[in-house]
């Protein structure tokens, strides 16, 4: 864990303790995915359907991230530059899909997409705080701490939409959630993208 708080090496997370974690946070996101994707169909909830969709670029993101740890800076970079592009193309889903709900409204289930999100939130706190000691690293490292970041923040504003629905009687909270997701995946992406770009330039200057 030196090099992860050190100012001039970043954390590669070449170590047993942050695989571990990575294991336990795959298993984690792996389960959500399933259990968030068919509460959102069945409550026909935009909201948790984005949610479950992040929870599966998650556990795509972070077996990655495993499969390139101990590699060449430029394997780890190439490796988040495709994961920032997998985030863009997530974003762009989610808005389109969302579009298409705006034109096609069906109301979403309050309580089911609380309940569901509540238990994402859980699910996604304990990832977090499992990934907090690792999230200076590389851009490796860092895309999968920007990824936790995202599912909480997702989970507290889907729970956030689903109070307005019960309110409001109406789908637009849904919406602007399933909007928001997307914006805060594509912003997460352009983060990434922009480290990864400055890993691969500064291995590429002549000591």
């Amino acid at each position: 864990m030196s090099g992860c708080c050190g100012n001039d090496v970043k954390f590669d997370g070449a170590s047993a303790a942050y695989k571990r974690a990575l294991w336990v946070v795959i298993a984690i996101n792996g389960v959500m995915f399933f259990v968030e994707g068919s509460a959102g169909f069945a409550g026909q909830s935009m909201a948790l359907k984005a949610d479950a969709l992040d929870f599966a670029g998650d556990t795509a993101t972070y077996a990655m991230s495993l499969m390139v740890i101990g590699m060449a800076v430029q394997w780890r970079a190439r490796a988040a530059l495709v994961k920032a592009l997998s985030l863009f193309a997530m974003g762009a889903g989610v808005l389109g899909f969302t579009a298409y709900r705006v034109l096609v409204l069906n109301d979403p289930s309050a309580e089911i997409m609380g309940s569901i999100a509540a238990l994402a939130l859980l699910a996604n706190v304990v990832s977090a705080l499992i990934l907090m000691r690792f999230r200076d690293g590389d851009a490796n490292v860092r895309s999968v701490w920007l990824c936790s970041r995202n599912d909480a923040i997702g989970n507290a504003a889907v729970i956030g939409a689903a109070g307005l629905v019960a309110v409001t009687g109406t789908p637009w909270p849904d919406l602007a959630v399933a909007a928001l997701m997307g914006w805060l995946f594509t912003s997460s992406a352009w983060s990434i993208l922009r480290q990864a770009r400055a890993e691969l330039r500064a291995e590429a200057v002549p000591a």
